[in-house]
């Protein structure tokens, strides 16, 4: 018995108008040499009847000086009409001035009479308008003796897939409102001041009173240890006279802050009497012969001693002049300047934290998930996308072939598919062969295979199907190819052939390689040939799961089902 070879070459991609330019304008530069200003506009269309879905050639012919800047109009300008596409520009020289010519394809495709608008020409700093044009679309006469009308098919429900962003959102913020409850609870909340900060916070004058009266409920006088209750008692006076008098008086010793005390008494700077500088010198020497010649004075003097203190903290604060306005200033400017850096730290503590948390949360998905996996659901990766997406499972062709993929495939004009004037033949596509997934999937239909010398019917060889395959995609620039075959059995029991393998793509028109698998399914009943061919990048991981989810996928359908 014979067998044909099915294989169709050249298969070709004829956009009829789906794919509309983004651009508003395509800029032409023309930088010549010239001096005068001129420009002429005309424009002319090559038919004003067609038929539906015909194309209509609108010309547009423009003479201008060699120095103006001409642009032509580009997108969907041309409505009601529909622009399939945009020739380049054909520029001829005349004398010192150039004709260009920029020609457009239009169609449109419901029957009755429309108007070509003006269309705007930038020429230089002018605004020149072509003409209305009348187009006439009729409709096309169908013999519906020789071709069969069948009933429209009725609508499918669609299981809408449900989207989860609310969750990803409701996650993202409740992850976001936990951060800034963390950064406002440990930075900008204003924490309760401890006893200790809350007397720091208080004036000299107030915290010295203040340690009077605990110094007062201490039990150094009744356990005797008059030792103690001194040091407690100088150092109350030494840190007011250090804070309000003399900022080195808790290091000084006794002789030296008397020195200090008598000196600014006579340079004016503290009016202090004798008898209190004297009263002070008196009690700080008593306490460094407790301290330091273990001394013992009678306990009511010591009472008397924590008295004096109490009234001379007193006479140094009556003592001491008025701040003047400047040094009122300068203290509320040092008080700015604090308040200025603490608000800074926070900021910065903030910037930190904040920093701190995002890369602690990057490490703690990626030891999880995988650091790349991270890094590609941040950055979008396009492969991750498409496989984590929303799946679309559909029917292509007749008899149908039930898949799953991440995306619509589209369906091919072809034209010119082969020699064979008894195949009818669909074809539904995603991606090229030089992008990182390739998926084609075809049914052709034979009206009659003929049949063999013996008289036999002719029938159809898978391998000699995929042979013709493999030799588009060496037409297409692919090399060393290594192919394996073995059957394939779909999961609802429909038996073919499967090539795969791997292979060199093109990866660019620069003429790079990428290394990259293939897989074609092959799949015969009933003089149609159906087959699945997926080509992609084998060193994306994200890709290498879509194909496999993509295979285990395929069902063939009986065309009765």
């Amino acid at each position: 018995m014979n067998k044909i070879n099915l294989n169709i070459k050249g298969f070709k991609k004829s956009v009829v108008g789906f794919r509309l330019s983004s651009s508003v304008f395509l800029l032409m530069l023309f930088f010549l040499c010239a001096f005068a200003s001129f420009a002429q506009v005309t424009s002319s269309i090559d038919t004003t009847k067609i038929r539906i879905g015909e194309q209509i050639m609108f010309q547009v012919q423009v003479e201008a000086d060699s120095t103006d800047l001409v642009v032509f109009p580009e997108g969907q300008t041309f409505l009601p009409l529909e622009m399939i596409e945009s020739f380049k520009i054909d520029t001829t020289k005349n004398n010192n001035k150039f004709q260009l010519i920029k020609e457009y394809a239009l169609t449109q495709f419901d029957s009755g009479a429309y108007t070509i608008p003006k269309q705007k020409i930038f020429v230089g700093d002018n605004i020149f308008f072509t003409d209305s044009l009348r187009v006439e679309v009729q409709t096309i006469a169908v013999d519906t003796t020789k071709q069969k009308l069948f009933d429209i098919k009725p609508m499918i429900a669609v299981e809408k897939a449900t989207s989860k962003w609310w969750l990803y959102v409701g996650i993202g913020l409740l992850a976001l409102s936990f951060i800034g409850f963390v950064l406002y609870w440990f930075i900008w909340r204003k924490k309760p001041l401890s006893e200790e900060e809350k007397i720091a916070l208080l004036p000299p004058y107030d915290r010295a009173k203040m340690a009077l009266k605990k110094l007062d409920e201490s039990d150094y006088l009744q356990k005797e240890e008059l030792k103690d209750y001194y040091s407690e008692l100088t150092f109350i006076i030494r840190k007011y006279l250090d804070e309000k008098v003399y900022d080195r008086s808790l290091e000084s010793t006794t002789d030296e802050l008397v020195a200090r005390l008598n000196m600014l008494r006579d340079a004016n700077q503290i009016e202090l009497s004798n008898d209190d500088i004297k009263n002070i010198e008196t009690i700080l020497k008593r306490a460094d012969l407790v301290k330091f010649a273990k001394s013992a004075p009678d306990i009511e003097l010591a009472k008397l001693d924590r008295n004096t203190i109490d009234i001379e903290i007193d006479q140094v604060k009556e003592a001491l002049p008025e701040p003047t306005e400047e040094e009122k200033l300068l203290n509320e400017k040092y008080r700015d300047e604090q308040e200025r850096k603490k608000k800074r730290k926070k900021i910065w503590l903030t910037v930190a934290a904040s920093l701190l948390i995002v890369i602690a949360t990057f490490i703690g998905f990626g030891v999880k998930y995988g650091f790349k996996y991270v890094v590609d659901t941040i950055i979008g990766e396009e492969s991750k996308e498409l496989l984590e997406g929303d799946w679309v499972r559909s029917d292509y062709g007749v008899p149908p072939i039930m898949i799953s993929t991440p995306v619509v495939l589209e369906r091919m004009d072809l034209q010119a598919v082969d020699t064979l004037p008894q195949v009818k033949m669909t074809v539904f596509s995603y991606g090229d062969l030089d992008s990182d997934m390739n998926i084609l999937v075809s049914t052709a239909k034979y009206k009659d295979l003929g049949k063999n010398a013996d008289g036999e019917p002719n029938t159809i060889d898978l391998r000699l199907a995929i042979e013709g395959h493999l030799k588009t995609y060496e037409n297409n620039g692919a090399r060393n190819l290594i192919v394996k075959q073995e059957q394939f059995i779909t999961p609802n029991a429909a038996e073919g052939l499967k090539a795969y393998g791997t292979a060199q793509f093109p990866a660019d028109k620069e003429g790079h390689f990428r290394d990259g698998e293939y897989v074609i399914l092959a799949f015969t009943a009933e003089n149609v040939l159906q087959q699945i061919a997926l080509v992609w990048n084998s060193q994306n991981d994200y890709t290498n799961q879509t194909i496999d989810r993509i295979i285990k996928s395929i069902e063939l359908k009986k065309l009765e089902e």
